[in-house]
């Protein structure tokens, strides 16, 4: 026998062996089989029933004695199906190791084959017995020529833009594409968007959609500001000429008065779902269910499943009608939280649809929280962070900082911030530029910028105190709605504001305290902003002062 024959018949019986034991698993035990899957069936059949019953009597979830034996065997049979079933899979697949090792192995054999053939005065080694092996990766090189391509299918319609992302698996090539045919589509140039210098990755599936660019917003610091014994450089992103300028004139302020105080009042985000009934007193039984205080430990134990950090503080109901709303608050870490008590509801939900089967959930949110919109229930109620921030400034500061007196600030505010905004019908606005910081800080750290909306909430108050000398100031906002994870909060150049602020990321020592100091800093950089114009408003400095700052040199 040739060496080239022992060679073959060594490499092909190699691999005839594992097709050989891989396929014994598969017949092996039939009868055992089935009874262990009506034995584990039957466990987590058993195990299911008992703990729906302990929720829905609010019996407490501990485990008897025959509850934790089922738990044990449902675990035994769980390990004997992953060892049964994943073994056979494991053998049946491509493993690199092997092919590797397959690949040197035919290598040898060829090896053998051109030494016995080089002795026979043969040296060419025939390619159709023994082809050379592809390599294992490749490394795509793309030209001008492929984006041109995709660019005319995306302009055709035939590649969708949402979908660059997932065919090319290149999010800043996909946002190149993306961009390049928009301009032929518009006839429109987008010199000028920046393209370079920006993490697409970091965006994908949670920030934006379809990019084809971002924006500039420069970021200036307003600070130090002395709040509760510590300071703080405040990032403001903004484009307003005087915005930090001001602020960081009522920061000054506040530290040379012995700095500002802060209170947090209430800690919760909201979400209301909106149900139907066939009739109001249906929906009225509802409500007085939700609002049983016997019910609540229940409620609460179904709702907390969401999340380790969600847990369910109150419900509030209102009808309108057959209608009814009900509005959850929950504690949310220090994420903002509105998919963690979105995931929380549905919870409830899915548990009430059981007891009451003609409930018609309209839909998860029914405005009642209410979310990105001016409403009553959020400034009476809070919704997010509520906070107090308090200061008092001496005479001699309001006249040579602020370049004022106590008498004409205490008089502005009453004619400007409450009476003039009660003229107004103001909702919440009794507030001299409260939204213009809650807006700068909420771009540089991440915040959602819709939600400057119901955050912006704020009553100014202003008081003369010891003899009238100093200046007692304040700002009340019940619905701060930020969080230091999530979001916006993870891209590169917000982390970097948010690690300014010493509030980057989930707290671990105590989960929601980066939260709530975040939302201390915003009400106190509101403080100093509504200080610093409220002054220039009663020194006539205003217009001055924007002509100055608020115009360009060139």
């Amino acid at each position: 026998m040739k060496s080239s024959d022992v060679a073959d018949g060594q490499f092909f019986k190699s691999n005839d062996k594992k097709v050989v034991d891989s396929s014994k698993a598969s017949t092996a035990f039939p009868l055992f089989n089935t009874v262990f899957f009506a034995f584990f069936f039957s466990v987590i059949s058993y195990l299911i029933s008992t703990f729906r019953q302990k929720i829905h009597t609010a019996t407490p979830l501990y485990l008897t004695l025959s509850e934790m034996a089922a738990v044990v065997c449902f675990v035994a049979s769980f390990v004997y199906f992953l060892g049964f079933f994943g073994m056979n899979f494991l053998q049946s697949m491509p493993f690199p190791e092997e092919e590797e090792d397959d690949e040197l192995e035919e290598i040898n054999v060829k090896e053998i084959i051109h030494s016995t053939n080089s002795a026979s005065g043969v040296t060419k080694i025939s390619d159709q017995v023994f082809p050379t092996p592809l390599p294992k990766s490749t490394t795509a090189i793309t030209t001008a020529e492929d984006d041109e391509e995709v660019i005319r299918a995306v302009v055709s319609g035939k590649t969708p833009s949402y979908s660059l992302e997932s065919k090319l698996g290149d999010c800043k090539r996909a946002a190149f594409i993306r961009r390049q045919a928009l301009e032929r589509i518009t006839s429109r140039s987008l010199e000028g968007l920046p393209l370079e210098g920006f993490d697409y990755e970091s965006i994908l599936g949670q920030c934006c959609e379809m990019p084809v660019g971002y924006v500039q917003i420069p970021v200036g610091v307003a600070g130090p500001l002395l709040l509760d014994g510590m300071e703080f450089s405040v990032p403001m992103a903004t484009t307003e000429g005087c915005l930090v300028a001001s602020t960081n004139r009522g920061c000054k302020a506040i530290n040379a008065s012995g700095g500002a105080t802060s209170i947090l009042l209430k800690d919760g985000m909201t979400r209301a779902p909106v149900v139907r009934f066939a009739t109001a007193k249906r929906a009225a039984e509802l409500k007085f269910f939700l609002e049983e205080p016997l019910h609540f430990q229940t409620l609460a134990s179904v709702f907390n499943r969401s999340s380790r950090f969600g847990r369910l503080q109150t419900i509030q109901c209102a009808m309108a009608g057959k209608n009814l709303y009900m509005r959850f608050t929950c504690s949310t870490g220090d994420a903002m939280g509105m998919n963690m008590v979105s995931k929380g509801v549905q919870n409830v939900l899915d548990y009430l649809q059981a007891d009451f089967p003609d409930m018609d959930i309209i839909g998860i949110s029914g405005n009642y929280c209410s979310d990105k919109k001016p409403a009553a229930v959020n400034w009476i109620e809070g919704r997010g962070k509520s906070v107090v921030c308090e200061a008092i400034i001496k005479e001699e500061v309001v006249k040579k900082v602020l370049k004022t007196d106590v008498a004409s600030l205490v008089e502005l505010n009453m004619l400007k911030n409450l009476t003039g905004s009660a003229m107004a019908g103001a909702l919440g606005g009794f507030n001299a530029h409260a939204s213009n910081i809650v807006s700068a800080v909420f771009l540089a750290t991440g915040q959602d910028p819709a939600q400057n909306v119901e955050s912006s909430h704020c009553i100014t108050m202003m008081e003369a105190v010891n003899d009238g000398k100093d200046l007692h100031v304040s700002v009340t906002m019940p619905s701060i709605e930020v969080g230091t994870v999530g979001g916006g909060t993870q891209l590169a150049s917000q982390s970097a504001c948010l690690n300014l602020l010493g509030v980057k990321g989930a707290n671990k020592v105590s989960a929601g305290s980066n939260a709530r100091q975040l939302a201390k800093v915003v009400a106190g950089s509101v403080l100093a902003g509504e200080l610093s114009l409220m002054s220039a408003i009663a020194a006539g400095q205003l217009v001055k002062s924007h002509m100055k700052y608020n115009r360009s040199n060139k």
